[in-house]
């Protein structure tokens, strides 16, 4: 069905026009004397064509094409100008007011009814085109959801996979990456901007695949040497991550470069001080030391949030961005519900990494072999069972022991633990004797 809109104060010829345009097969048409009414009408429904009068008293029909114009429906729409006025300058106005054609008045018999019969043609031509430039859109739209999902899902098993290899759990990651998102809506930042940091941090550590494993899972104190190769982790995922064309990808580059860098210019690989480091990084670097002090690892306990947010505090203007500190600490009840604090406030939600399943473990004869799940609510591993669980005082309870095989690896290199289950490569090594970070300082430093 075509919807024509007429609009002319003359009843005779609004009359005429009416019977000779309902006489084409589904073509309904709604008449107007008024041209104000016409345009509220307009508005309110989608019209496929317009026949105006050009001389009307209350309002003449190039300054009703105008207006009608600004409309975005009918920016495209066929727009007619009915005239007995044939004068160059009459009808120079109205195409540059934007008519498509003009129906002279004298018009009679098959000349009018062949020139409204292009018209009603005309009007089915852009609603055509329309139609298939709508249907283009949603195809590219859902082509470019689809790839984006894809993108995001590749990142959070490539995040998983450096996890694996250098934690016991993938908690860290995720909750790691929700702390970040989490700072960046405290500061303000775009939407778009905070999702992007959300699915970039995952991928803060990913320079650790090119660390040799004698000094990542290394259970005591790092000497000189050894803590010199520590820091290359961070230009080996700039290394892994720069010259993308994904913003996003590059967003992560960003972060495993300088994730590690301090707010007075003590951090490395570079040195950078205050806004010199990339605010992305400097949002990460707040969340990554949180949640490192929250876990629980096999040599010590996991501090309290509390205690955890003291530490924070504490370094704000010397290891941390002041700015990033404080919109931390002003989204602390959702930082406490990330980490799995308050969990009756969480709600199922459906993130990209709910696609991923999780990596099976090598384990002893003994153990019981695991089954690969996939996650349904994204905040089990936010807050499972890799994290302590707080007890209405804020003070963690135990963990739940892992088998752990004989000669399997203690504390790993990085202060983030050894991986229970995990057969030790090489000889057996003896309990640390005392736990060490990243961001230690090596023996005899």
């Amino acid at each position: 069905m075509m919807d024509a809109l007429l609009v002319d104060d003359s009843d005779t010829m609004r009359l005429r026009l009416r019977r000779l345009l309902e006489a084409k097969p589904g073509v309904s048409v709604t008449d107007h004397a008024d041209p104000a009414a016409a345009l509220v009408e307009a508005q309110m429904r989608a019209f496929d064509f317009v026949l105006v009068d050009c001389h009307m008293r209350a309002m003449d029909g190039i300054a009703f094409i105008r207006c009608i114009r600004t409309i975005p429906h009918y920016a495209q729409v066929p727009i007619v100008m009915i005239t007995d006025d044939v004068s160059d300058a009459v009808r120079l106005a109205a195409l540059e007011a934007g008519a498509t054609d003009f129906l002279d008045r004298s018009v009679q018999g098959v000349e009018l009814t062949v020139r409204l019969r292009n018209v009603i043609r005309l009007a089915k031509a852009v609603r055509r085109l329309a139609e298939q430039a709508a249907w283009l859109d949603g195809e590219v739209e859902a082509a470019l959801r689809h790839m984006r999902e894809r993108e995001e899902e590749i990142i959070f098993r490539l995040a998983l996979a450096v996890e694996y290899r250098d934690n016991e759990t993938g908690d860290h990651t995720w909750r790691v990456a929700r702390y970040s998102q989490i700072v960046a809506e405290g500061l303000g930042l775009p939407p778009e901007m905070c999702r992007n940091l959300y699915l970039a941090a995952p991928l803060h550590d990913v320079g650790k695949v090119g660390i040799p494993d004698g000094i990542l899972l290394k259970p005591d104190r790092l000497d000189r040497d050894e803590f010199d190769v520590i820091k290359t982790h961070a230009t080996i995922g700039r290394r892994i991550l720069g010259g993308s064309a994904s913003e996003l990808i590059c967003l992560a580059a960003e972060i495993a470069e300088s994730h590690h860098e301090r707010w007075d210019g003590g951090g490395y690989p570079k040195g950078l001080a205050g806004a010199a480091i990339p605010l992305a990084a400097r949002i990460v670097a707040v969340a990554d030391v949180f949640d490192a002090l929250t876990t629980a690892r096999p040599y010590k306990a996991a501090m309290s949030f509390e205690a955890a947010l003291d530490c924070i505090r504490a370094d704000s203007g010397r290891h941390f961005d002041p700015a990033c500190v404080a919109a931390f600490c002003a989204r602390w009840p959702d930082i406490r519900v990330a980490g799995g604090r308050a969990r009756a406030a969480i709600r199922p939600v459906t993130e990209p990494w709910a696609r991923v399943p999780t990596l099976l473990r090598e384990i002893a004869d003994a153990a019981p072999a695991p089954t690969g799940w996939r996650v349904r609510d994204p905040h089990t591993l936010i807050a499972g069972e890799g994290g302590p669980e707080a007890e209405p005082d804020g003070s963690p309870t135990q963990t739940r022991p892992e088998p752990v095989p004989n000669g399997a690896a203690g504390a790993r290199a990085d202060g983030r633990g050894g991986r229970p289950g995990r057969i030790a490569r090489g000889r057996p090594r003896p309990p640390p004797a005392a736990a060490r970070t990243d961001d230690a300082r090596p023996a005899g430093a």
